[in-house]
């Protein structure tokens, strides 16, 4: 970094200081995920905590690895905050479904902010039933892997009762956090708290995978370096896939209202390469996860090894069902029909095409041909963690090469770092880049 590149950081750190809501939202961000980090590590009541190694251990490893990781930690610390917002996200995933789905649902969300906290209420109690199935699921798993003398009180009022209270009480806490960071904070909090739960595994996944090149004969510092350098080649494009756009030319008629001249200007309509977002990537991992079901989790059977995370077949299953969730969820959040009448209103059309049936057919058709290569593209990133895999880097490690995880990390920061430049831009400060303006993602 040059001199004139730290001048300018130090810059833009003071004129975020200087701006007071900003600073204050930041600060208020910071200490709510502290409170987050913390609450990680208190463990459910009734359990000794200096007796759940190995459990620590199996549950960093696998499918549990996996789920560990969105966590941050808390589901194989045996915690509180184990379930963490997950059982919050698949409820949000099934209601944003069903309002596709429903025509109720529909007229509720249409109905402005009223609508939008009946949405929000259904999506709480929806949690809580998630959390009625997946606390006692846990707790059970848990049983079969800790000792029995980490127990110190047990039976179903002494442990199981208290500790599937505990466990809802602790998810519903951590959504709370994520609702007060959105409304008081910085940026998306819910997205906050898991990118947080996911970074908080980078130090020690990076640790171990330095002390295993350093210590093996092959590979050394060298290969090292080639992962880091790998590593941000695949952030890099990442950032290219979510910020993505093919822009369509809109040209919006003359309107003289009084003595007033609207319209007469060409404009754009942005739509995203990957209109779909990180949820391709979560509905698939749902779906491979089923042969495990069918094989009652007995890693020794053939059905398992063929399905095994890191085998051929899991992940041929996982990028083919990447492309089709793709192509459905793009297709059931985009509606070309209903952009071709809201630009027929306000008297817009696409130049050469006639407004109404012809624009939607348009607008659909060049949605198709985005979303093929969008597709492929996030398809090749969800299954390079398992290539990560293959080629010797350690699997915690490898589990930033791409995937959800990676996606998120993504997201999140680019939102962020859009919510601090806009505080910037509104009192008239430069932004946080020296040429052009910072795009995250659309909602």
């Amino acid at each position: 970094m040059t001199l004139l590149g730290i001048t300018r950081f130090v810059q833009t750190v003071q004129n975020i200081y200087r701006i007071e809501e900003l600073r204050k939202r930041i600060i208020y961000t910071l200490l709510l995920l502290l409170v987050f980090r913390f609450g990680s590590f208190i463990v459910i009541p009734g359990i000794d905590p200096t007796m759940i190694g190995s459990f620590t251990k199996s549950a960093r490893e696998g499918l549990m690895g996996m789920l560990d990781l969105f966590s941050g930690g808390a589901m194989s610390n045996a915690s509180i905050f184990a379930l963490g917002v997950m059982p919050y996200i698949s409820a949000s995933i099934v209601i944003q479904l069903m309002t596709i789905m429903v025509p109720t649902l529909q007229r509720i969300q249409r109905e402005g902010e009223s609508g939008r906290r009946k949405i929000n209420q259904y999506t709480r109690l929806l949690t809580l039933v998630i959390l009625l199935i997946q606390a006692p699921v846990y707790l059970v798993h848990l049983t079969q892997k800790v000792p029995p003398e980490a127990f110190m009180v047990k039976g179903f009022l002494g442990y199981n009762f208290p500790a599937t209270v505990c466990l809802i009480a602790g998810t519903m806490f951590v959504m709370w956090l994520g609702e007060r960071i959105t409304d008081r904070g910085l940026g998306n909090g819910i997205s906050l708290l898991i990118m947080i739960g996911i970074i908080s595994r980078l130090p020690h996944a990076l640790m171990a995978e330095v002390e295993t090149r350093f210590n093996e004969t092959t590979g050394g510092p060298l290969f090292l370096i080639v992962e880091i350098l790998l590593l941000l080649f695949v952030f890099m494009a990442s950032i290219a896939l979510v910020q993505a756009v093919r822009k369509i030319p809109v040209q919006y008629a003359k309107r003289i209202i009084g003595t007033k001249q609207y319209g007469g200007v060409r404009q754009y309509i942005p739509l995203k390469i990957n209109a779909a977002g990180v949820m391709p990537i979560i509905f698939a991992q749902v779906f491979t996860f089923i042969p495990l079901l069918f094989s009652g989790f007995d890693s020794t059977s053939k059905f398992a090894r063929a399905f095994e995370m890191y085998g051929f077949w899991h992940t041929f299953l996982h990028a083919l069902l990447v492309v089709v969730f793709t192509y459905f969820y793009t297709a059931i959040t985009v509606n070309p029909t209903m952009m071709a009448e809201e630009m027929k209103k306000n008297g817009g059309f696409i130049p050469g095409i006639k407004p109404g049936k012809k624009t939607a057919e348009e607008i659909d058709k060049i949605m198709s041909r985005i979303t093929f290569p969008g597709s492929l593209f996030l398809a090749l990133i969800a299954i390079l963690p398992t290539f990560a895999y293959r080629f010797g880097v350690g699997e915690s490690f490898s589990q930033f090469y791409g995937g959800t995880s990676l996606l998120i990390l993504v997201g999140v920061v680019l939102d962020t770092l859009q919510q601090i430049e806009s505080h910037l831009l509104l009192r008239h400060y430069d932004g946080l880049m020296k040429t052009g303006r910072l795009k995250g993602r659309t909602s």
